[in-house]
């Protein structure tokens, strides 16, 4: 982006308000809600309640509101993230990166997800939570065990974050208002 493009954003921003929304997906207990509240309220809570069916939520960021699904994890609830997926700014798939078990299973879900035609060139960032525990991946073994490399159909980012220790929370709220496109 060039120098033009960046002052214009800036003024842009200064006089117009940005509305974007994103859907969380990913597996049960991989801290999805636990997301929603530290960027809404920088708080963490050790006693969550697994989300049945989806909440959403609206938080705003400076001159930008964000419109948050935060979809069930439990696979009854997998086949419903396409619906909740379609037409948002983009996706945020977020993994337990300390619980290796599940990360093949993550993997199939994330790229059976992806292949949707409705869902074609929507960003997606990949948040690896949990990297407070000592069990926790690195971030390329992460990407390499989720096959990132290989999703070639979008921009595709992944973070590791720690939503018990409020780690890369900003730097993912600032990824998503800069590289994520406008809802429709």
């Amino acid at each position: 982006m060039g120098l033009w493009d960046s002052l214009l954003n800036w003024l842009r921003s200064l006089f117009f308000k940005q509305e974007m929304e994103l859907s969380l997906v990913g597996l049960q207990n991989g801290g999805k809600t636990s997301l929603v509240n530290a960027i809404a309220a920088g708080s963490y809570s050790e006693d969550m309640i697994p989300t049945v069916g989806f909440n959403m939520r609206k938080v705003t960021k400076g001159n930008v509101t964000i419109k948050l699904w935060d979809v069930g994890g439990q696979r009854r609830f997998r086949t419903t993230w396409e619906r909740y997926c379609r037409g948002v700014s983009a996706i945020v798939y977020v993994v337990d990166a300390a619980d290796r078990d599940s990360v093949p299973i993550s993997r199939n879900e994330l790229h059976d997800l992806l292949v949707k035609p409705s869902l074609s060139g929507i960003p997606l960032l990949v948040l690896g939570n949990k990297i407070d525990k000592s069990e926790a991946l690195s971030k390329q073994s992460l990407v390499d065990q989720l096959g990132l490399d290989t999703i070639g159909d979008r921009e595709v980012c992944c973070y590791m974050i720690s939503c018990k220790d409020s780690v890369n929370i900003d730097v993912v709220i600032d990824w998503l208002i800069n590289h994520s496109t406008p809802a429709k």
